[in-house]
């Protein structure tokens, strides 16, 4: 009988999802605690919304939709139609079924339970195995700096279409934004086996749980080793502006980019088979490499990919 496996993966939207499903399909629902970032939360028409949580609830639940890789599948926008014809804010897409979601957190929230209680009981209802833990119980937002002002993530990202040239970040609220207790514990925890940061943005998706207080200082001194997957694929980000950002920031756009962000908390680091003109400058950086298809398109390529990153880990001890 093969022994329980105890993972912690830091996620953030699409491409996080991505990969933390196919840790779901190959892990018990007790061992996989995926920590997913809440920099992009904002309120929006009196509701908060969390669009990294709701991705990575969607993918497990297997209702996201597929042609997107965030929202709901099957779903039907009556209530976008309605609200443009009262002449409401209708740049951020709400689809029906995915309003019930976010009513629902408002409500509780308002109630005072906490996000973390509101996403463990939406998990169980949607029948999600695995624990998806908000980095925080405490608002943080993520801002984007840029050549034309300072804009909120979702302004940025949906409204404004990534289009503004990218200068900064900063992260309103992660002074007083305490990690999650669980997060800090899981990792002090000496039964750890391993953490894995997924191929999500490292700017926007990553940072916000880095910055948190302490959770910079117990990966240092985590026990368990720490991998990182590339969002990088043949010199482009996948989905998302990581790429662009990059550019933008006088960033060559290269998985060797990426690692020098974590390089002071890696153990390995998993390269995309398409980049292998790195492979050199990243076995300088970090002391496992290991070299993969990391283009997640169907569910046994997301499974095969989450096993071979398991056990590339266990021998980056």
């Amino acid at each position: 009988m093969t022994a329980a496996k105890k993972i912690l993966a830091l996620c953030g939207g699409v491409g996080g999802a991505k990969l933390a499903l196919g840790l779901s399909h190959i892990l018990g629902n007790d061992e996989l605690t995926i920590v997913v970032n809440t920099g992009d939360d904002f309120d929006h028409l009196g509701m908060r919304i969390c669009p990294d949580i709701d991705t990575v609830t969607y993918t497990l639940a297997g209702i996201v939709n597929p042609e997107t890789g965030w929202g709901r599948a099957d779903e039907t926008g009556s209530f976008m139609e309605a609200l443009d014809t009262l002449g409401g804010e209708d740049w951020f897409y709400l689809g029906d079924k995915d309003l019930a979601l976010h009513v629902a957190r408002t409500h509780r929230l308002g109630a005072g339970q906490s996000l973390s209680q509101i996403t463990e009981s939406i998990a169980k209802r949607l029948s999600i195995g695995p624990r998806i833990l908000p980095m925080s119980d405490d608002p943080v937002a993520t801002m984007v700096e840029t050549k034309t002002g300072t804009l909120a993530f979702q302004h940025y990202f949906v409204r404004e279409r990534c289009e503004p040239k990218v200068t900064g970040f900063y992260f309103d609220g992660i002074d007083n934004a305490k990690p999650h207790p669980d997060l800090l514990a899981l990792l002090a925890d000496q039964a750890l086996d391993s953490v894995i940061i997924c191929p999500s943005n490292p700017f926007v998706s990553i940072d916000p749980i880095l910055s948190l207080a302490g959770v910079r200082e117990a990966l240092r001194d985590c026990p368990a080793p720490i991998i990182a997957v590339s969002p990088i694929v043949g010199g482009k980000a996948v989905k998302g502006p990581t790429a662009k950002m990059m550019t933008e920031l006088d960033l060559a756009p290269t998985s060797v980019e990426v690692l020098k962000r974590y390089r002071d908390l890696l153990d390995g680091f998993v390269l995309d088979e398409r980049d292998l003109d790195d492979l050199e400058q990243i076995k300088s950086l970090v002391a496992h490499v290991d070299v993969r298809d990391t283009l997640m398109l169907t569910l046994d390529h997301k499974k095969t990919l989450a096993r071979a990153i398991i056990e590339f880990s266990a021998g980056c001890q």
